[in-house]
């Protein structure tokens, strides 16, 4: 999927970036930063690896975006870091003190799987911007077994775009004094363009513990814009958008 991102793995050394080698990469994801979502917060916030939407109101993004390039699979012992608030978060992203003792995980976006390329990136995902409350049999489950089958895609497929967060809608569940949102449901959106033509998949997945086979939780782009409220990907082209976006046949991608 080299039209989105296209890094100069040369530059690593011992998984460490330095800031200038940050700033080159960075630079690089100007064309993959083309992809993101609209907002409907205005809050943008972007890392060196992903960028998402706050949402103040509920304390979490409403959207976490980013590439995983093949390049990027790889498995590293990193020490696990504390979580953090996010400091580029202008109205100051949740405390990780609204998780305690709530009965929910604190549940990664990006996941910090996805980041075992180089310290830098892993260390943040744990920004408390980039987690969402989930229960453990759906984060150690379902929702485990969607995120390795991403890297299988990314592999496969040499990188994928990925879109994801929890359908955030009013009158449901909250924890913590700032009243951190639970969501009912989660989404994963993947687009790939390895082949020079565009396929893409989405997922709905409830917040619950689920033994059901991943395809089963396959539904289009279109019904989950409609429960959110957000345009997913409003940059390609509208014949592509449409096409893709309406579509639920997962029968493209290998399960």
């Amino acid at each position: 999927m080299g039209v989105l991102l296209a890094l100069p793995f040369g530059l690593f050394s011992a998984f460490v970036l330095s800031k200038e080698e940050s700033k080159i990469i960075s630079q690089n994801h100007k064309q993959y930063f083309d992809y993101w979502p609209t907002s409907t917060t205005n809050q943008i916030v972007k890392h060196d690896y992903y960028i998402l939407s706050y949402n103040e109101k509920y304390e979490q993004a409403e959207w976490v975006a980013y590439e995983l390039k093949k390049s990027f699979v790889r498995s590293s012992n990193f020490e696990r870091p504390y979580f953090i608030e996010d400091p580029k978060v202008k109205t100051r992203s949740a405390d990780w003190r609204n998780y305690k003792k709530s009965g929910y995980d604190k549940g990664h976006l990006c996941p910090a799987g996805d980041m075992e390329f180089a310290i830098n990136a892993y260390n943040d995902t744990f920004f408390t911007s980039n987690i969402s409350p989930q229960t453990h049999d759906f984060n150690g489950g379902v929702w485990n077994r969607l995120e390795q089958k991403v890297r299988y895609w990314a592999t496969k497929y040499d990188g994928v775009f990925v879109i994801t967060a929890g359908v955030l809608q009013p009158n449901l569940k909250t924890i913590g004094q700032e009243q951190v949102l639970v969501p009912n449901y989660f989404y994963k959106f993947l687009l790939d363009n390895s082949n020079g033509q565009y396929k893409m998949i989405a997922f709905l997945v409830p917040n619950a513990k689920s033994n059901k086979p991943l395809y089963d939780f396959v539904v289009s782009v279109d019904s989950i814009e409609k429960m959110t409220g957000i345009d997913f990907f409003p940059k390609l082209d509208d014949k592509t958008e449409n096409r893709l976006e309406k579509n639920s046949d997962y029968k493209a991608w290998s399960f």
